[in-house]
């Protein structure tokens, strides 16, 4: 029988699931923290023994990522004038988390971060922290429901003015059947005019040494489905959107200032992504 009471819900959500790797737990190995498990490191070695330097190269993927988060994030804040920010694919804290960025550029930001991994749900009070002016929360949800991800996102956000819906490789583990194109234009649907939409996925069209391999390991060891798509199939999410310079690009090529590359010339980084915004 399943408990169904209060407390037994509670004790599904935060459920630890260690028989594979999953997406929150890897990704926080490859950044230095502490909430992951030996299948988690198991896999990043895994995965990162098919490049170049190893674990060294993932990492360098990893801080591609972190400096868009800053440049895009930056971008929407202070460019354009977005004071909220719905997060969907929420990893452990780390570093130059959306809130962080938002809120010491426009310190009245709103941002709502989203997950669906246990270890991310135990960590979400370190999301609530914010500065007085703005405000910041977690659901827990999962892009299968994002009716659901919008109900509860407006007890924070104004869906009637500009939200930026950030989705960080969140993408890569919705699969074809799941109807991801059909999943973001719902979520779309749900915002105001003048909202964004940013989108990073991990792409097999960008040409890098063990990057293919890498990424059929990382499909082969995950617990959830795992997509690679082309810049083709990337550029469908934008479909009715007016898309920001320089358009749907490798990570390392958006709107470059200090914040990146991180790599040398001449390596790549496989990871398209791009901004849309909502006419």
């Amino acid at each position: 029988m399943t408990d169904e009471s209060p407390s037994g819900r509670d004790r599904d959500l935060f459920d630890v699931d260690t028989s594979g790797a999953f997406p929150a737990r890897f990704l926080n190995y490859l950044v230095g923290g502490d909430s992951h498990f030996a299948v988690d490191r198991s896999t990043v070695d895994y995965v990162a023994d098919a490049l170049p330097e190893g674990v060294d190269t993932a990492r360098g993927h990893v801080e591609a990522m972190e400096g868009f988060t800053v440049r895009v994030v930056g971008y929407l804040a202070n460019a354009v004038g977005i004071r909220q920010f719905l997060n969907i694919g929420a990893s452990v804290p780390a570093a130059n988390e959306v809130h962080e960025v938002a809120q010491a550029a426009a310190p009245d930001s709103r941002v709502v971060y989203v997950g669906s991994d246990p270890v991310v749900l135990a960590h979400a009070h370190a999301r609530r922290r914010s500065t007085p002016q703005g405000a910041t929360a977690y659901v827990h949800g999962t892009l299968r429901h994002p009716h659901e991800i919008l109900l509860q996102a407006a007890s924070t956000l104004d869906l009637d003015r500009p939200v930026a819906l950030t989705m960080p490789v969140t993408l890569n583990f919705v699969p074809d059947s799941s109807d991801p194109y059909g999943i973001v234009e719902q979520l779309m649907n749900g915002l105001a005019s003048g909202s964004y939409l940013v989108i990073a996925h991990i792409a097999n069209d960008i040409p890098g040494p063990g990057c293919a391999e890498a990424a059929r390991r990382l499909g082969e060891r995950l617990r959830e489905p795992f997509t690679v798509r082309s810049r083709e199939e990337i550029a469908r999410f934008f479909d009715g959107l007016e898309v920001v310079d320089p358009g749907v690009v490798e990570v390392s090529r958006w709107q470059v200032d200090d914040h990146g590359p991180y790599l040398g010339p001449g390596q790549s980084v496989p990871i398209h992504v791009g901004v849309g915004r909502k006419l």
